[in-house]
């Protein structure tokens, strides 16, 4: 298991998490997305590494950005 950590701008309430959460699950290889929106953090959970690449595409797709 592989365990990666993003920092998510723009998120503000529950459907926010709702949103990237969905998004983010539906890259192939991810087994859990936790999302914590008091500090931005989304923590992918996969069986492979996920390229970043494709953790932004899903943030963006959910109408947010990675931060850096």
């Amino acid at each position: 298991m592989t365990e990666s950590t993003y920092t998510v701008s723009g998120m503000t309430c529950g459907h926010c998490v709702a949103s990237v959460t969905e998004e983010v699950s539906q890259i192939p290889g991810v087994t859990g997305v936790d999302v914590d929106l008091a500090t931005g953090a989304v923590t992918v959970t996969s069986a492979e590494p996920v390229a970043e690449a494709d953790v932004r595409a899903a943030v963006e797709e959910a109408g947010y950005a990675l931060a850096g």
